[in-house]
């Protein structure tokens, strides 16, 4: 069966479970920076590596966009979400920001290790002065956690919130 498998699958699944996943290039430095050792014996498989195409990397902007988990999403993660709408093939992952992305389109996606997300979500961003809301625009800064960005009407931080 054909998917796209993340890095947590590299790391953690035997690899006979691995064979004919198809993967990001950009997971060959990621899988490389956290485990040299398993590395070469992934490298060493019969793993389909893939450069993601711009208009589905862009693809995968707009959607993550939309269910507002871009600004939480590696450069990696993007890849790997890209890889997996772009050839509308499961994604095997146990990020919930990538689960909740593919959530909300209707994907499929299977979790390496945990039970997998039983909720889907939505994330808006909220300001930390006025209160202003906002859907997440595809340009917005991404990181591990803090402001998105500033608010264009009172300049404060927006914050990444859950839309109840």
């Amino acid at each position: 069966m054909m998917r796209v498998l993340d890095t947590a699958a590299l790391l953690h699944w035997p690899a006979d479970k691995l064979v004919g996943g198809i993967c990001a290039e950009s997971q060959r430095q990621e899988i490389e920076r956290v485990s040299p050792q398993r590395s070469m014996l992934v490298f060493a498989l019969d793993i389909d590596w893939r450069q993601v195409p711009s208009d589905w990397l862009k693809n995968a902007r707009e959607i993550a966009a939309k269910s507002g988990d871009l600004p939480r999403l590696s450069d990696v993660d993007l890849d790997i979400l890209a890889l997996a709408l772009g050839l509308d093939l499961p994604l095997i992952t146990d990020d919930y920001r990538l689960q909740n992305t593919m959530k909300n389109v209707g994907k499929n996606i299977s979790s390496v290790d945990t039970k997998g997300a039983k909720q889907v979500w939505k994330w808006e961003l909220r300001c930390t002065g006025c209160r202003s809301r906002t859907e997440v625009p595809t340009y917005v800064d991404r990181s591990i956690k803090g402001p998105v960005m500033d608010c264009d009407s009172c300049g404060s931080p927006m914050m990444l919130k859950r839309v109840k």
